[in-house]
């Protein structure tokens, strides 16, 4: 059998990721096997972002609180009331262009 040096790669980057097996079922549903929902700490009802890259399914969890992400971007804590002050001012400036 004739190896190739891709195959070495291909096998080294499948060990480095967690892999399980799953299966499409009714209604297309698909059960995130428990080794996985442990491994990224998933929990019932949590938002996830489904996307296709290539031939390949992508299936990325959201965070609980987007609010909470905002912040460390941003590097201070999101207020509505206040944002939404800071919206209306932006937006009235440039109504009238």
């Amino acid at each position: 059998m004739i190896r190739f040096l891709s195959d070495n790669l291909y096998i080294l980057r499948m060990a480095m990721f967690m892999s399980e097996e799953s299966v499409i079922g009714r209604r297309y549903t698909l059960v995130i096997p428990k080794a996985v929902r442990e491994e990224l700490t998933l929990k019932q009802g949590q938002r996830v972002l489904i996307r296709v890259e290539g031939r390949r399914i992508v299936i990325e969890p959201l965070p609980w609180d987007p609010y909470e992400v905002m912040e460390e971007v941003v590097g201070e804590p999101y207020e509505e009331g206040r944002e939404e002050v800071k919206a209306e001012e932006w937006l009235k400036s440039r109504a009238g262009r």
